[in-house]
């Protein structure tokens, strides 16, 4: 049996749970902050940002961003804008670079849904979201694991344990820590 892979995994029993942990999330992102969505088609990388947006008090509404690659939703409440990026249909780092994302990373929050294996050189500092369906209906369950000195160590565990406990009382499944890239795939 393996050990358990680094990082905080929170039960969402729907997508009103899903969408409830970005809302928590969100309080918190700070401009700069690059987070990389993984997770199979209908898994909620969309809803969970939906929930961020929100949080953010961002322009909407946020949809999935498949067919324009990325979109700027600015801040409402002087807060840092949000980008949400879809990286499922770039080709690879090229691509990437050519949506010149660095230049937006500093001021704004910047998600970027099936990014895992393609946004890594943006940023040190990221924090990865691993969504899955795991039951029936639109159970799921979410992996948070942080790298670089932003998301690591005993304060950004504490925030992002902090913050599970407002999705619901079933909210944090397990806790081995924070540090380390997940091993999962999109």
């Amino acid at each position: 049996m393996s050990p358990p892979e680094p990082g905080v995994v929170v039960e969402l029993a729907d997508a009103d749970a899903t969408r409830a942990l970005g809302v928590a999330l969100a309080g918190a992102l700070r401009a700069g902050d690059l987070l990389v969505l993984t997770g199979d088609l209908g898994a909620g990388k969309t809803t969970l940002t939906q929930g961020l947006g929100e949080g953010l008090g961002v322009r909407g509404p946020i949809t999935s961003p498949t067919f324009v690659i990325a979109r700027v939703h600015p801040s409402l409440v002087g807060g840092p804008a949000l980008v949400h990026v879809d990286a499922y249909r770039l080709g690879g780092a090229v691509e990437l670079d050519d949506l010149d994302l660095d230049a937006d990373l500093a001021a704004s929050v910047v998600v970027v849904e099936w990014g895992h294996g393609v946004v890594e050189q943006l940023s040190e500092d990221r924090l990865e979201l691993v969504l899955e369906v795991v039951g029936p209906g639109e159970s799921r369950q979410a992996r948070l694991s942080g790298t670089g000195s932003r998301w690591t160590g005993p304060d950004a565990e504490s925030a992002l344990v902090g913050l599970t406990g407002l999705v619901g009382p079933a909210g944090l499944a397990e806790r081995p820590g924070l540090a380390g890239p997940t091993s999962q795939g999109d």
